[in-house]
């Protein structure tokens, strides 16, 4: 996998980027945002891994601005920035997910591997056009409308979707929308309630999608 590593500590960079090309990854080392948005300007990505705390700029800035360039390469924010506040402007303005430093290289590994999981699955996904009242989700084009009208959404707000619009009606608990989106148990509920207030704003229904308190959340197909 194609992976861009944004950090700038030269001594964190050159022991992950060794651990990452240990398993099979090729890695392009940046230290600034500026280096960053130049090198995704020039070739492609699979994977972010980005440090928000930049010499030259907010990574958030760069998060949100890589993000808007390409909704479908996957971002996780390596930071050291752990407060709550923090974590949600992140997963807000475009992350996939959020790891506090320090952090193992297992869990680190852990997440990766999720993500080429579920980029494997997608290669191979058959046409799939899914619908569930105003919702129309097209899979293997992963393109969502709401009553005619596109609606652009960020790669786990897709999957989110993908499995509720799947069960129109059916509560689909906390857990198992976390393992069928992230692959790993690894990832909290916050994450997840953060990425699914964005969605319900994007499609912009009220009602749409429901919480069923202490379970978790069900796509009502009626509205």
């Amino acid at each position: 996998m194609r992976v861009m590593l944004v950090e700038d500590d030269a001594r964190v960079a050159a022991a992950l980027a060794t651990a990452l090309r240990r398993r099979g990854h090729d890695v392009a080392h940046c230290p600034t945002a500026q280096t960053a948005l130049d090198t995704f300007a020039g070739e492609p990505f699979d994977l972010i891994l980005l440090d928000l705390n930049l010499p030259d700029g907010d990574g958030i800035e760069v998060c949100r601005t890589l993000r808007r360039k390409d909704e479908a390469v996957a971002i996780i924010a390596v930071t050291a920035r752990g407060e709550e506040r923090d974590r949600v402007i992140g997963l807000q303005t475009g992350a996939d997910d959020y790891v506090v430093k320090p952090y193992s290289m297992a869990e680190l590994n852990a997440r990766i591997e999720a993500v080429l999981r579920r980029a494997s699955r997608a290669s191979q996904t058959a046409v799939e056009v899914l619908a569930a009242g105003p919702v129309r989700v097209d899979v293997a084009a992963r393109q969502v409308t709401v009553a005619g009208r596109d609606v652009a959404l960020t790669r786990k707000e897709f999957e989110i979707l993908a499995v509720l619009v799947r069960t129109p009606g059916v509560v689909v608990s906390y857990d198992r929308l976390i393992l069928a989106v992230w692959q790993t148990s690894f990832v909290g509920r916050h994450t997840l309630d953060v990425h699914v207030g964005s969605l319900r704003a994007k499609l912009d229904v009220p009602g749409l999608v429901q919480t069923v308190r202490g379970v978790g959340y069900r796509l009502v197909p009626g509205l």
